[in-house]
Parts: C-alpha cells; sequence; structure tokens
C-alpha cells in the first residue's frame, strides 16, 4: 500500500508537470479545429442582434436591395455602402464553417457538415433574411449571394421530395414573395410561415417544413398581453392554440416584437411563451435572454 501510495504522489506530480509544460509553451495539444464556438450553450433565442457568443440559434439579417447590392440595415437610414449582406453574414459564416469543418483523414468520410456550434455540431443555425424593399425584385440577389455556402453545402435543402437538413437554414420573412419561394426547386430558402393562419384554407398553402420549418406572428396582435398582472385564459388559449397548429404540422413557433420593458412584464412575457410551447424566444437583450 505504501508503495502504491507514493507512486500516485510521483504520477500526480509527472502529469501537473506535463500540463504546466504544455501550457507555459502553448503547444497545440490544447487546441482543435472546431473550438471556436467552445463551451457555447446554443439556446432557442432569435435576435437582430446576431450574436454566436451568447448562443443564439435564430439570427435576422435586415436586407435592401439597392442597385443590384444586398444592404443590411432596418430602415434607410440606417444603410452604408460596407454594411452588406456578403460582408456580415455571408462572409463570416463561410469563415467559420470551413473552421469547424476541418479537410483531413480523420473527417474524409463525413456525411454532413458541422454546424456553428461546437457543442451541438448537428444543430443548424437559422438565418432569416427579413426582405425590406420589393420582394420578388430581390429574391434572384439573395438565392445568389448564398452561392458560396450552397457550393459548399452548407445549406439546408430540399429536393426530390427530400428534405436535407444542414449547416445552416435560411428563411425568408418580410416581403419575402411565397408563390416564389413555392417554386423554387431546389429549395434552399424557405418562407416563415403566418403562424395565426396556417389552417386559412384561403392562403392555398400546404404549410410543412419543406417550405415553412418556421411560423411566427405578431405577439401584440396574437396575445395582446402586457406582462403585467395575470394572463387571461384566453390570451394563454391563444398561444397554446397557435403554437399547436405549428407543431401539428412539424414546425417551430416564434412569437416577433415581445415588449422589452418594464423587465419583470418582459420576463413574465417569455415564461408564459415557452410554458405555453412557444420554441423561440425573441430578444434583443441577449444577456438576459441567455441567462433566462
Amino acid at each position: 500500500m505504501v508503495v502504491f501510495a507514493l507512486t500516485l504522489v510521483a504520477a500526480k506530480a509527472t502529469i501537473g508537470a506535463d500540463i504546466l509544460f504544455v501550457e507555459r509553451t502553448e503547444a497545440r495539444l490544447l487546441e482543435y479545429p472546431t473550438q471556436i464556438t467552445q463551451n457555447i450553450m446554443p439556446k432557442m433565442i432569435h435576435s437582430h442582434n446576431d450574436s454566436l457568443s451568447y448562443g443564439v440559434a435564430s439570427v435576422e439579417a435586415d436586407v435592401s436591395l439597392y442597385n443590384g447590392t444586398l444592404y443590411i440595415g432596418h430602415e434607410n437610414a440606417a444603410l452604408t455602402s460596407d454594411r452588406t449582406l456578403d460582408s456580415l453574414y455571408i462572409q463570416p459564416l463561410l469563415k467559420i464553417l470551413t473552421e469547424v469543418n476541418p479537410q483531413n483523414a480523420f473527417t474524409v468520410n463525413s456525411t454532413s457538415p458541422n454546424g456553428v456550434f461546437d457543442t451541438a455540431s448537428g444543430l443548424p443555425l437559422q438565418l432569416l433574411i427579413d426582405v425590406k424593399t420589393d420582394g420578388v425584385e430581390a429574391l434572384p440577389f439573395i438565392l445568389k449571394a448564398f452561392q458560396p455556402l450552397r457550393e459548399a453545402g452548407y445549406l439546408t435543402t430540399y429536393a426530390n421530395g427530400t428534405l436535407i437538413t444542414s449547416a445552416i437554414t435560411v428563411v425568408g420573412t418580410g416581403n419575402s414573395p411565397l408563390e416564389q419561394v413555392k417554386a423554387l426547386s431546389p429549395r434552399d430558402y424557405f418562407f416563415d410561415a403566418p403562424l395565426t393562419q396556417l389552417t386559412d384554407p384561403s392562403l392555398n398553402t400546404t404549410w410543412d417544413p419543406s417550405l415553412s420549418p418556421l411560423a411566427s406572428t405578431d405577439y401584440g396582435t396574437a396575445v395582446g398581453w402586457n406582462g403585467i398582472g395575470t394572463i387571461s385564459d384566453e390570451q394563454k388559449a391563444n398561444i397554446t392554440k397557435f403554437v399547436g397548429d405549428a407543431h401539428a404540422l412539424g414546425i417551430t413557433a416564434r412569437f416577433w416584437d415581445t415588449p422589452a420593458w418594464p423587465i419583470y412584464a418582459r420576463e413574465n412575457i417569455w415564461k408564459a411563451l415557452l410554458e405555453g410551447g412557444a420554441d423561440w424566444l425573441n430578444a434583443d437583450d441577449l444577456a438576459a435572454a441567455s441567462s433566462f
């Protein structure tokens, strides 16, 4: 027993020395290809503040087409010549995905690419494209802009009756043109369905994940509770009904424009939505949402 104890002590000392040596020399033994998002836990949060560092799994880009270029900004006054869809989204995502999908002997037989999150490599990043200008005019330019990600196999695609999930699922919203999106074949640009109208036959549309992996609606119109006092049974029923309609079709549900203040009211609303089955928490205060 004495010999065993001494051996254990010696081993611990050796291991400690080895670790210290590796840390001091910054050896590549401590590094691995996909660590760019190391220790980030993805969360079902949707936000304009597109920060992967908080684990946001759904981000939104406000896109305007001018003179053949797609610019990023919620309104015209926010647009600048260098803030484009390509510079702020396409190229950064391509860089991240290239890094987390190294080409080597260990990955040669991989059948699907890693997503952006190291802790959940099979989870696609949902990217909403909120078209602010004419959607029919903008769509061809948007599809062309995603060509680098398409060529690399990073886009979720519906083709020949099969939906193949990949690292990024692109969903058009805002002025995205429904009929033109329905006509895409193959389709790697999907449509944000109207959450409150999924059972409305007048829309003449079959809603399912091959067209719309997501359905959204304005929280104020659909629910209306301001988070102060007690939510009514009718308001609760609205949440569960619309969420239930989406889930019955295999679609996730999101309520946008939820009140952001007072803070306690905002959190009451978040809680009510989560308890009602909503899939995405709409938020701009990422620090608060990620720790909620």
